[in-house]
């Protein structure tokens, strides 16, 4: 399970998890860690329900918990469903950071 920034468990997939599911987070990145381009809402800056941004799921769980197939990865499962709203299809607007050292 992946945690907030308040070290609380995120909602995701698992057995007793609390709804809303939320496991969705905002990457625009490829399973292999790189940019996935056109998939970043633009930067992060699109509220448009015409674009998308790539997701992974920080429970590593995919349909009926699913811990193997195209829809676990951490960083790359799938696209939302707008950059309008990430609620839909499990998001709540979480994003993930990275950084180069």
């Amino acid at each position: 399970m992946f945690l907030d920034e308040h070290g609380d468990k995120i909602n995701g997939q698992w057995t007793n998890s609390p709804t809303p599911n939320q496991h969705d987070i905002l990457t625009g990145s490829t399973a292999e860690g790189t940019l996935l381009a056109g998939k970043t809402c633009d930067d992060w800056t699109s509220e448009s329900a015409d674009m998308t941004a790539q997701v992974g799921h920080c429970d590593g769980l995919g349909p009926m918990q699913a811990t193997t197939g195209t829809y676990t990865s951490w960083n790359s499962a799938h696209e939302n469903g707008g950059c309008n709203d990430t609620a839909p299809r499990g998001g709540a607007g979480r994003i993930y950071c990275f950084a180069i050292d």
